[in-house]
């Protein structure tokens, strides 16, 4: 048995919940992942994943397999990083995770880190904010991009690098097409954009939340004419169609490229929340992840990074 391969199964079916989707995802046959995931029970002498007609879970002796193939596979990235690599020339790969709003600047996060470091191949995926506290928790990705107001207050396992301030903005079709390009227009009340029809994230995302707060702190109740859980359906909606929409800087940012588009600063009240990048303070860093909290750090990347999010510039 493989022992290595083997961990590496189990935590691809603790990632994906599904036997043919984890075995997809590790490039082998289910039926070769059920079966080594059976000599791994052999080996240790105990039943680690619950079965049924489908993946009903980890038993209790499962979890704490689960919890060491975890550690042991990502000692196992520091190590093949730190023999293939220094740390002028760090190399591997480096899974960045960042909530939907975000994924504008996690992009340019990653094309600028690949730029500086050929040698690192960013993974750049888009989670919620609760799959992205677990993922970090369960060392599945290095580095993520999110809302650092949750974060518990004092200690915990995440440390933080702030990045920008997120700033919100009515976007819509603009009254008359004068210039090429996103104009930006003068402020709205939130309680005057309750009154448009406008598409909105469902409400499970953390980013409504934030929004539903302003409408109600303006004294406004919202009806979204339309919802969706996709960022880009959120912009979209607005490029193709007659709705409105409320978005952050780095969203607006993103379709500065779109003639006919207006967006407007929402304000009473001004809505402002922290963005920065987090990752597991107990955790060995790989050599990419040092190149990665180093640029994240790095002043003309800051400088970057909230030109194109936070409260824009006209023009």
């Amino acid at each position: 048995m493989n022992l290595l391969a083997s961990l590496r199964y189990l935590v691809a079916l603790h990632e994906h919940r599904h036997f043919g989707r984890a075995a997809q995802a590790c490039h082998i046959t289910q039926p070769a992942l059920s079966n080594a995931l059976r000599a791994l029970e052999k080996e240790f002498g105990v039943v680690v994943v619950r079965r049924g007609r489908s993946f009903e879970g980890f038993t209790p002796e499962g979890e704490r397999v689960l919890a060491t193939a975890q550690r042991m596979l990502h000692e196992h990235q520091v190590l093949q990083q730190d023999l293939s690599s220094d740390a002028a020339h760090p190399r591997g790969t480096l899974r960045l995770g960042a909530v939907p709003t975000a994924m504008p600047i996690l992009a340019r996060f990653a094309a600028r880190l690949q730029a500086r470091h050929p040698g690192i191949v960013p993974v750049a995926l888009s989670m919620s904010s609760q799959a992205l506290e677990a993922g970090l928790e369960n060392i599945s990705l290095d580095l993520a991009l999110g809302y650092t107001e949750r974060m518990p207050a004092r200690g915990g396992p995440l440390r933080a690098w702030p990045q920008y301030v997120e700033h919100y903005f009515l976007l819509r079709r603009a009254p008359a097409a004068t210039a090429r390009g996103l104009q930006i227009g003068a402020p709205m009340p939130w309680a005057d954009a309750a009154r448009l029809p406008l598409c909105l994230l469902t409400p499970e995302m953390h980013n409504r939340s934030l929004v539903d707060g302003a409408f109600r702190s303006a004294g406004a109740t919202v009806l979204p004419a339309m919802e969706t859980d996709s960022v880009l359906t959120l912009a979209l909606s607005v490029v193709a169609g007659e709705l409105c929409s409320v978005l952050p800087g780095a969203l607006v940012d993103a379709v500065r490229g779109h003639d006919g588009l207006q967006a407007l600063p929402l304000v009473g009240p001004v809505l402002t929340t922290p963005i920065g990048f987090m990752s597991h303070r107990q955790v060995q860093p790989t050599r990419a992840l040092d190149a990665a909290l180093a640029l994240a750090q790095d002043a003309d990347w800051l400088r970057h990074a909230t030109a194109h999010s936070g409260l824009l510039a006209a023009g």
